[in-house]
């Protein structure tokens, strides 16, 4: 049985390096030496770079995932609420890392999208999962009356997560979370409201 530790070790490392650098200026000799792995471990547990940098997608949106199901999938508390914790702990991580990483999907996605349909299509899947949940959390708003049903929370979520994203590469751009504040600010008072 394959030593898991040395592996989730490579991968971690991978993950802050190529967040850090981007995939394209992440060696693997970067990533073991940060370790202190040698090199023929790496490919005991990866193919290729190509391979590793699929399992560093794979791990990040895993933790993503518990992430999102803990802050959207919280029924104690109002949808649109849980919207916006979503969002305040996105600032939060944004302060915390001084606006340098982002997110690691869509980061990769600019990256590597136009490079390897092998990454396009894994990083697509991740962003349809994580639309999903922000589509059960407006249908709960929908249904609770909190938010016009007058256009489909497939739709709306969408809408989010591509905002959301396009506002966290202005974060990094700015060194700042304003552009975060402004499409939180706009979407709660034009998009997300009620029928009333």
């Amino acid at each position: 049985m394959k030593n898991t530790a040395t592996r989730d070790k490579l991968i971690e490392t991978g993950a802050e390096l190529i967040g850090q650098h981007g995939y394209n200026a992440t060696g693997i000799n970067a990533v073991l030496k940060t370790c202190g792995v040698p090199k023929g471990s790496f490919y005991h547990y990866f193919s290729s770079k190509e391979a590793f940098g699929l399992a560093v997608i794979d791990k990040f949106a895993t933790a993503y995932d518990a992430q999102l199901a803990e802050l959207l999938e919280d029924t104690t508390m109002p949808a649109l609420e849980r919207l916006r914790r979503y969002f305040a702990a996105g600032r939060e991580y944004m302060c915390d890392c001084n606006h340098t990483t982002g997110c690691l999907i869509g980061n990769l996605g600019q990256e590597l999208s136009g490079q390897s349909d092998t990454f396009r299509d894994a990083l697509d899947r991740v962003f349809q999962r994580w639309e999903q949940y922000f589509v059960a959390c407006l249908q709960d708003a929908q249904k609770a009356g909190e938010l016009s049903a007058a256009l489909p929370a497939d739709h709306l979520a969408s809408f989010i997560l591509s905002g959301w994203e396009g506002a966290i590469l202005r974060a990094k751009t700015l060194k700042s979370v304003e552009p975060m504040e402004q499409f939180e600010k706009i979407l709660f008072q034009q998009v997300l409201v009620s029928d009333d």
